[in-house]
């Protein structure tokens, strides 16, 4: 059975049992999934996370913010002093609703705007609001993703394989062209690749290659936009304790030894990705640009 130990990411413990192990319980949910329904139930730092004011007065959007990586990213990114915008789809509102109500509990300042980024008009939209909203933006955090298994390639079809790709690249792109004419200097965009842009499994035959599309998109910009002095880096996590996995990211029986076979033997927690995000959003990143961090508990990127 998966067991936790002290979930307090400051003190010093042994990084195999400091979060659940497998074996998990089979737990399928229709896509795209929610924490809530999720046993154990992902950390994204509701408790364990505490902010130092680094990112004093920004002003953040984040994509698939109400779960998974994108929550731990608000989370963090609203206990370090930001504002934050986070966006979501419809379905997801439930874990919308509890981030959106934990973080005005404490003060923070954080709007939700749902909507389906594989919508390029929405994308604009999402952009523009945030803009109003928050009176500005200076971090881009792209997080949101569509992760879909097919056994073989007879099983994936084109209306799958184009969904996939509009979710993760083209709504980087529309979001990342109607953000930068707003970002001034010092600001920072951050998207998110995975360890399948360099060790794809077999079953993700259209997610693998929009995250090896991402790392070198995330190169090419960083280049662009160091002239207008904003940086661009990626976060590549590997298996990481999402809703992702069991609404139908991964087989069942994958999602019952979800992270055994990785160095610390266990899946990343979406907490355990913040500060990734944190650091490259921040100034101390300052000299940071075009680079790809993994947070993969072991299995290392190239």
């Amino acid at each position: 059975m998966a067991h936790a130990a002290n979930h307090d990411p400051y003190a010093m413990q042994d990084p195999r049992t400091q979060y659940p192990q497998p074996d998990f319980s089979k737990q399928p949910q229709p896509a795209p999934g929610l924490a809530k329904e999720m046993v154990p139930r992902p950390d994204h730092g509701e408790t364990s996370y505490h902010g130092n004011g680094r990112l004093h007065g920004r002003k953040a959007l984040v994509t698939g913010g109400d779960s998974g990586i994108g929550r731990a990213a608000a989370i963090a990114f609203a206990r370090e002093g930001a504002e934050v915008v986070i966006n979501y789809l419809p379905s997801e509102q439930k874990d919308a609703d509890e981030v959106i109500a934990l973080l005005r509990a404490e003060g923070s300042k954080i709007v939700g705007i749902p909507g389906d980024l594989q919508n390029e008009a929405f994308c604009n939209e999402l952009v523009a609001k945030t803009v109003k909203e928050l009176g500005g933006l200076d971090i881009l955090a792209n997080v949101a993703g569509r992760q879909q298994y097919s056994k073989s390639i007879d099983e994936l079809d084109s209306e799958s394989f184009q969904a996939t790709f509009r979710t993760n690249v083209f709504a980087l792109f529309w979001l990342t062209k109607a953000a930068m004419p707003h970002m001034p200097p010092g600001a920072a965009i951050v998207n998110t690749a995975s360890i399948q842009a360099y060790q794809p499994s077999d079953i993700l035959l259209d997610y693998a290659p929009t995250k090896a599309a991402i790392v070198a998109f995330t190169k090419a910009l960083a280049k662009q936009a160091a002239d207008k002095g904003i940086r661009v880096n990626a976060v590549a996590p590997g298996p990481v304790w999402t809703p992702l996995q069991p609404s139908g990211g991964q087989p069942q029986e994958k999602v019952v030894e979800f992270g055994k076979n990785v160095p610390l033997g266990r899946p990343g927690q979406p907490v355990e990705c913040a500060p990734l995000y944190v650091l490259l959003a921040s100034q101390e990143a300052s000299f940071i640009t075009g680079e790809t961090y993994g947070v993969t508990g072991g299995n290392m990127l190239p």
